[in-house]
């Protein structure tokens, strides 16, 4: 079970990453849509917390100083082990600025961080496949550059319980 705060897809955004993930499924591959519970939302985690205080962790995440919309654009993709697969995405400064910034808030609290979302390692991406394996992977990476590039705006925040797909919006992006 883990806590991630994500940073959420306007209504197009949305739309856009649930058709790619629909056309995916269509061929047969795992995607956040059947994975789990299937309640997976599009999204850019910005941490994820392995132990938390759910009441702590909100307050910290408040306290930060208001984000304004992250334009985001996705031009390549990301194979991660496990057969996970992400659209990878660059982000500015500022934006690497605020999850560093959100990672130290959480850290304060006690909260456990996972090692990827450490200051310094994390990596932006959208997952898309969740159970891939390498003889699909050309067929998907295939599909995934015929669409490319997208470009979708992250303009809410949330915490979401992986485990659940149970969703704590937050007032601000961070």
């Amino acid at each position: 079970m883990a806590l991630a705060l994500c940073l959420l897809f306007d209504t197009e955004g949305d739309r856009t990453i649930r058709r790619l993930w629909q056309n995916l499924a269509a061929h047969g591959v795992t995607t956040p849509l059947t994975h789990t519970h299937g309640r997976h939302r599009p999204h850019l985690s910005i941490a994820v917390l392995r132990s938390w205080d759910l009441d702590e962790v909100r307050d910290a995440l408040v306290r930060l100083p208001a984000g304004e919309p992250v334009p985001l654009h996705f031009q390549g993709i990301l194979a991660f082990p496990r057969g996970r697969i992400s659209l990878a995405t660059a982000v500015g400064a500022d934006v690497a600025r605020r999850q560093e910034a959100a990672a130290q808030a959480l850290l304060a609290t006690g909260a456990e961080l996972h090692k990827y979302y450490l200051p310094g390692r994390w990596i932006p991406h959208v997952s898309v496949v969740t159970r891939g394996n390498a003889q699909l992977l050309p067929e998907i990476a295939v599909m995934l550059m015929d669409v490319l590039p997208i470009a979708v705006d992250a303009s809410t925040a949330a915490l979401i319980d992986s485990s659940t797909g149970q969703a704590w919006p937050l007032p601000t992006l961070p």
